[in-house]
Formats: structure tokens, C-alpha cells, sequence
């Protein structure tokens, strides 16, 4: 009995020897399981956090740009080319002669008729010329007499043998030679005769004197080269023209017979109707344009010879085109294109045909449609296919009081601008309540 009791009072100490050493373990697997937690934890918040920064780097990297549509044409279907009214008729008019201004009869502003006398030139050396060939004349004149007599009577004596044939020949050649100084004789008259009746300075047809550059006493020279200052300057009035330059592209908008507006500066408001008479049969190889001939009534004479006006010249039912900002454009050497954002935010280029130039808007005649996103100030290092970060553009800012507002370079700050006012309309509204 005493044997039996005392085995498990030996072996109840190495039990409890052993609890320690379980509790350590466990200790032990419970800090593994925590530290091997705390890794899993560390890689997947590095691993997120990696993700996290890809894509802000990969967002950051994109472009951003800003775009706009296309707006519809507002159906105004004219274009304004300039232009300077004309005479029906126009001449410079010149001296024919050398002499000195003797007296001049009409001056600027006056209405003349065909024929009318305008200025008098004192011709002195030509009229002392004109006497001299007309004494060479009389003297030719009995020279060829005498001549004639002789050959009568030299022709009467070869009939009689009495001469040789050789002397009649001699008298024939000297009556013919005497007939022809006679001629010529006659020819230098009429001519110095012609530049004497040009020292009266007449009209060349009805119409008005634009300019005067005569005085008496002042000496003129004949001709009209580039030193020599003209006399008069003739416009006729009751009838005016005007030679316009139409572009090649509206070139099918012309036509003989078709009516056009033509604006002055002093009254815009009161177009005046003028009918196309002549159309160029060919494009100006420097201008690229066609010259148009419009002529415009003027009885009343309230239209000016050489007056400023503005053609309006409509155009024909073509589809209306749509308006684009300038700063939208890039000009190459295939033409014009614009950038368009497309599916997936990725930029498409395309060619496009413009119409007007209209200042703050350009025409697009194709090549676009409303819905397109056009990039505005597109860079020139911009690719096909290049994936950007698209914005729109905002509005441009109505004009205030004191001057008219001014959209952003960069189209940053419009709506902030808005903002702010906005809040401090909300400020006044509260101030006044």
C-alpha cells in the first residue's frame, strides 16, 4: 500500500514541470501567426499603395486639354470685298505740246461737256516752226512748178530730136522729186499745225473735273512720263463702276446680270444696288482671284468717284458651314486640321476645308460635325492616337459694365471668375436685405 501511493506523488511534479513549456509554445505560435499577420498586412498595403501611385503617375502623365464644339453658321451667306468706285469714264489729262499755261477755264468740281475748253498753252516755238514749214512749202510749191514747165517743154523737144533722151529722164525724176518734197512739205505742216491746236486743252467726253494741277504762267511739257504732272483729271460721274477682286473660292458665286450691295463708310445703313456687268475669263495667278466688273447708277450724283465702299457679294445655297475658334486650327503642308478627342480620350486629326475667315470664328465648310470635341490650342507635338485628359471649355464671359470682359489665355480661371461674382452677388443681395 505504501508502495502503490507513492508512484503518483513522483510523477505529479514532472506534470507540472511540463505546463511552462506548452504555455511557451503556444506563446511561441501565437507571436508566429502574429508576425507572419503583420507581413501579409505590410505586402498588401505596399502592394495597394503601389497600385495607388501607377495610376496617379499614369494620370499625371496624360495631357490635359481643353475642347469645344463646333457651333451651326448663323445663315448670313455674304461676303464684304473691298473696293474703289470708278467713272464710267476716267482720263488723265495731259499736254500734247511745250508751252506756258496761258489761262485755264474750268477747275475742280465743274461739270464740263464733250468739246468743252479746259486751259490755253502759249506755243511760241511751235508756232514759229509752223511758219517756217509752211515758207519750206511755198518754196516747194514753185520748185514743182517750175519743174512741170520744164518737162513740158523737154518733152516737146525729144518729139523734135532736139535732146536726148537721158535729159528728159533727168527733167521727169526732178518733177517727181519736187511732187514729193511737196508732200512731205504738207505732212511737217499739218503736224506742227496739230500741235498748235493743242494748246487748247478740250474735254474728252461729259463728266466732272477731279483734279486741277494748272497754273497760268506754269510751263508744260508734252507727254505723260512719270516726272511730267497731269493737267486735269477728268471722272464721269453719272455713271459709276467699280473692279473688284473675288476670291477663287467664291468664284462660283459669280455671275453677269446678278445684283450686289455695295456699302459706303458714311451711310452703312443704305446700301446701294449695283448689277455684275463683267466677269474675268480667268483666275490671277498672284492674287488667286477673279477681277468683277459692277456698275451702279448715279444720277443724283450722290455717289463720289474714288470713294471707299465695301462689296457685298451674296453667296449661294451651299450648306451652311460651322464656326470654329481660330486658336482650333493647324495649318500643314497637306492644309488645314483640327484635333479631335475621340473614343477613349484619344486624339483623332482631321483635315478639315474652311470657308470664311470670319475674325473670331473661321467657317468649316468639311471635314466636321457639331458633336466632334475640338482641342483648342492644340500642340504642335500632339500625336494621332494620343490618349489625353479631356475638359471642356467654358463659356466666354458676357461683357460687363466698364468694358467688355476678356476670356482666359489658357481657359483656367473662367469659372472661378464666375464663382466669385456669383458670390458676391449672394453678398450684395444679403447687405441690402
Amino acid at each position: 500500500m505504501s508502495h502503490s501511493s507513492s508512484i503518483p506523488e513522483a510523477q505529479a511534479p514532472t506534470v507540472q514541470d511540463k505546463r511552462p513549456v506548452r504555455r511557451a509554445r503556444q506563446l511561441g505560435l501565437v507571436a508566429l501567426a502574429l508576425l507572419l499577420g503583420g507581413a501579409g498586412v505590410r505586402t498588401y498595403v505596399n502592394a495597394v499603395h503601389a497600385k495607388s501611385v501607377e495610376s496617379s503617375t499614369q494620370a499625371n502623365a496624360l495631357k490635359t486639354v481643353l475642347f469645344t464644339h463646333a457651333k451651326p453658321g448663323q445663315g448670313q451667306r455674304t461676303v464684304a470685298l473691298p473696293a474703289t468706285l470708278r467713272g464710267q469714264n476716267e482720263a488723265a489729262i495731259y499736254a500734247r505740246t511745250n508751252g506756258y499755261v496761258r489761262a485755264w477755264k474750268k477747275d475742280i468740281g465743274d461739270k464740263v461737256k464733250k468739246g468743252d475748253l479746259l486751259a490755253l498753252i502759249d506755243t511760241p516755238e511751235v508756232d514759229q516752226d509752223l511758219a517756217q514749214a509752211k515758207a519750206s512749202l511755198e518754196q516747194i510749191k514753185a520748185r514743182l512748178a517750175l519743174t512741170q514747165s520744164s518737162l513740158q517743154r523737154w518733152e516737146g523737144l525729144r518729139q523734135r530730136d532736139a535732146v536726148s533722151q537721158q535729159e528728159l529722164d533727168e527733167r521727169r525724176a526732178a518733177q517727181q522729186q519736187a511732187q514729193a518734197d511737196l508732200a512731205a512739205s504738207q505732212a511737217n505742216v499739218r503736224r506742227l499745225q496739230q500741235l498748235h491746236d493743242f494748246g487748247r486743252i478740250t474735254a474728252p467726253f461729259d463728266g466732272v473735273v477731279v483734279r486741277r494741277n494748272v497754273d497760268v504762267g506754269a510751263l508744260v511739257a508734252a507727254g505723260s512720263a512719270t516726272n511730267t504732272k497731269e493737267l486735269f483729271y477728268l471722272a464721269q460721274s453719272d455713271a459709276l463702276r467699280l473692279t473688284v477682286a473675288v476670291p477663287q473660292t467664291y468664284v462660283g458665286d459669280v455671275a453677269t446680270g446678278k445684283e450686289v450691295a455695295v456699302k459706303l463708310i458714311e451711310r452703312p445703313n443704305a446700301p446701294v444696288k449695283g448689277t455684275i456687268t463683267r466677269v474675268s475669263g480667268g483666275v490671277d495667278v498672284a492674287t488667286r482671284s477673279v477681277q468683277v466688273e459692277v456698275s451702279l447708277p448715279n444720277k443724283d450724283g450722290k455717289l463720289l468717284p474714288g470713294a471707299y465702299v465695301e462689296v457685298a457679294l451674296p453667296l449661294s445655297g451651299a450648306a451652311k458651314a460651322l464656326l470654329i475658334p481660330p486658336n482650333t486650327l493647324q495649318f500643314r503642308q497637306d492644309g488645314p486640321r483640327v484635333a479631335i478627342v475621340g473614343e477613349g480620350d484619344k486624339i483623332a486629326l482631321r483635315s478639315v476645308k474652311l470657308g470664311r475667315d470670319l475674325g473670331r470664328a473661321v467657317e468649316v465648310i468639311s471635314g466636321l460635325s457639331p458633336k466632334d470635341a475640338v482641342v483648342l490650342n492644340p500642340h504642335d507635338t500632339i500625336e494621332e492616337g494620343e490618349r489625353v485628359a479631356k475638359r471642356e471649355a467654358p463659356p466666354e464671359p458676357r461683357p460687363q459694365q466698364g468694358g467688355a470682359a476678356k476670356p482666359p489665355a489658357d481657359g483656367k480661371g473662367a469659372g472661378k471668375a464666375e464663382a466669385g461674382g456669383e458670390k458676391r452677388a449672394d453678398s450684395n443681395r444679403g447687405e441690402k436685405a
